[in-house]
């Protein structure tokens, strides 16, 4: 299986970069799993709705570009469904088994992401109604990733 995470804004913090090189690590003999990093747009501290809207659609163009036309895409965005360790793997197995191997999460910026990603999506999952900064999301997604696969195959790690 093939995924890849889109996800707007630069990794600073060694502490968030360090851990998820850890997980694709361990990632490594289950997937190919590849990160790609898009800068976020400029924009001022305090934006009315519209230049919130506007902000969000030119993230949003740059991730379309990067979604290769035969993805399977899952958003990430507050108002999806919410699974469990276990779904993630069951859903991350379907696709697997059902010739979907291309599989692409997305992490929108500090904004949210834009109608046009939302449609494009083919899931919108939800981990909670808590908002976690988009650079920590990147390290949680990967985690749970790896976490699926490891339930998939029936091996230790998840309890």
């Amino acid at each position: 299986m093939q995924i890849q995470i889109i996800a707007v804004g630069k990794l600073k913090e060694k502490y968030l970069t360090q851990g998820i090189a850890e997980y694709l690590k361990r990632l490594g003999p289950y997937a190919k799993v590849q990160i790609t990093e898009l800068s976020d747009e400029k924009a001022p501290e305090t934006m009315s709705a519209a230049e919130e809207e506007q902000v969000k659609a030119k993230e949003g163009e740059r991730i379309l570009a990067h979604i290769k036309p035969d993805a399977h895409v899952i958003a990430l965005a507050i108002e999806g469904q919410m699974w469990s360790s276990e779904e993630l793997s069951s859903q991350l197995d379907q696709l697997a088994t059902y010739g979907r191997s291309q599989v692409t999460f997305v992490i929108g910026g500090s904004n949210g992401l834009s109608e046009a990603v939302l449609k494009r999506a083919n899931q919108h999952l939800s981990f909670g109604r808590l908002t976690y900064p988009h650079q920590l999301m990147r390290l949680i997604l990967v985690e749970q990733i790896y976490r699926a696969f490891k339930i998939m195959r029936g091996e230790p790690y998840h309890r």
